[in-house]
């Protein structure tokens, strides 16, 4: 139930609670420290929400199952994409307005919005399905004019070989 929720009205709510936070941590042991523990936090947060998604699914998730779900994050405009690629094992498409970031920067949190936002990308891939890659070179919240998603999903037995 929880995942059907807006992802736009989710980061809302949990920045309004991690903003305190990372004031306290701050305050008493220093920004460095702040960012890191609330960017650990997130990334524990975002492996555990991509494996919620997987769950709900009842199989590992290939990439037309990841686009499925895209919507929950583009709800009501919260980001505007330009679609370049879609397929079950590549999904690639760049951002041209993205609201997240709007919100953080109204908010106060312009500073620490990656690690609130952008930097669960790559991680809900880790509990969604490990065999999921995410390469992204760019993103509005750092200043620029898009962000350029290039998803990929590794064959299982390419994945192996590449561990060795």
């Amino acid at each position: 139930m929880t995942n059907q929720l807006p992802i736009l009205e989710r980061r809302r709510i949990e920045a309004m609670i991690l903003k305190n936070v990372h004031q306290v941590i701050e305050e008493r042991s220093g920004t460095a420290e702040a960012d890191a523990v609330l960017g650990e936090a997130v990334t524990r947060s975002a492996i555990d929400q991509g494996k919620s998604f997987a769950d709900e699914l009842g199989r590992t998730p290939d990439l037309q199952d990841f686009a499925d779900i895209l919507p929950l994050w583009t709800h009501g405009g919260s980001l505007e994409i330009e679609t370049l690629n879609a397929s079950k094992d590549q999904l690639e498409f760049n951002v041209t307005r993205c609201r997240y970031a709007e919100m953080y920067r109204e908010m106060g949190l312009g500073r620490i919005g990656h690690l609130l936002s952008c930097n669960r990308d790559g991680d809900f891939c880790i509990g969604y399905n490990p065999d999921m890659e995410l390469t992204r070179t760019q993103t509005i919240m750092s200043g620029a004019s898009h962000c350029d998603f290039r998803y990929k999903l590794q064959p299982a037995q390419d994945a192996a070989a590449e561990e060795k």
